[in-house]
C-alpha cells in the first residue's frame, strides 16, 4: 500500500473520529503574508479562492472564490522561522520587499479545534506522516475528505516539511471568528527591528535574506 493514497477511506475516517488537538484562547499564532503583488491581502484574510498548489486547501476543484478559505501559519517558539521556511521554500531566499511581506502575531480569542496529524492517525487512517511532506496534490484530498467528515474541526495541525517537522497549522474558515479584531504584533519584513530575526531564521535554515 502506498504511504498516502490518492483518496482517503471515508468510511475508515468516520470509523476512526478525528484526532483532536486543541490550541488554547489566548494561544500566539504567527504568519506571513504579503500586502502587495498581484493577490495583496491583509494579516487576518482567509483565502477563499483555491484549491491552490498549496499543501492543505480543502476547497472544491476547479479553481474559483468559494465559501471554503483557508489560513496557514505556525505555532510555538519556532514559529517565526517555520512561517519564512514555508512561505519562501521556493526560492530560498527570504525576500524583504518582493510583494510587501509583513510578518503578523496574533492571540486567538477562544479554543480551536484542530485535527492533527502528527501522530499516529495518519498510519491507522492508511497513510502516514507522508502526508505533511508527499505530493501535494494528495494531501488537498485528504484536507478536503477531512472537513467534510469531522465537522467541528476547524483546521488542521501538521509538522512543517521545511523546518524539522515544528508545527505548523491550516485554519479552515470556521475559526475565523476565533481571530481577534486586532493583532499583537504587525511588522514588514523591510522593518529594521527585523534585522536579527530574519537574519537568525536565514541561518537557521541556510536561506539567503535579502535585501541583507
Amino acid at each position: 500500500m502506498t504511504k498516502l493514497p490518492e483518496q482517503p477511506d471515508l468510511a475508515l475516517l468516520a470509523a476512526l473520529g478525528p484526532e483532536e488537538h486543541l490550541l488554547d484562547a489566548g494561544t500566539q499564532c504567527w504568519r506571513v503574508y504579503f500586502k502587495g503583488g498581484a493577490h495583496p491581502t491583509q494579516w487576518n484574510s482567509f483565502r477563499d479562492f483555491g484549491p491552490t498548489g498549496s499543501r492543505f486547501d480543502h476547497h472544491v476543484p476547479p479553481r474559483h472564490s468559494q465559501t471554503r478559505a483557508v489560513l496557514y501559519g505556525a505555532v510555538g517558539h519556532t514559529a517565526v522561522a517555520t512561517c519564512l521556511a514555508e512561505v519562501f521554500q521556493d526560492t530560498r531566499t527570504i525576500n524583504r520587499s518582493r510583494r510587501d511581506p509583513w510578518l503578523v502575531v496574533f492571540e486567538l480569542t477562544r479554543e480551536v479545534r484542530l485535527h492533527s496529524l502528527c501522530g499516529l492517525w495518519p498510519t491507522r487512517a492508511g497513510a502516514s506522516t507522508n502526508i505533511s511532506s508527499g505530493p501535494k496534490h494528495k494531501a488537498r484530498n485528504w484536507s478536503r475528505a477531512i472537513y467534510e467528515t469531522y465537522g467541528t474541526i476547524e483546521g488542521l495541525y501538521f509538522g512543517s516539511s521545511m523546518n524539522a517537522n515544528e508545527p505548523a497549522f491550516a485554519l479552515y474558515e470556521r475559526a475565523v471568528a476565533a481571530l481577534p479584531l486586532m493583532p499583537a504584533g504587525n511588522w514588514s519584513l523591510a522593518d529594521s527591528r527585523l534585522d536579527s530575526r530574519l537574519n537568525a531564521a536565514g541561518t537557521h535554515l541556510n536561506y539567503r535574506v535579502w535585501p541583507p
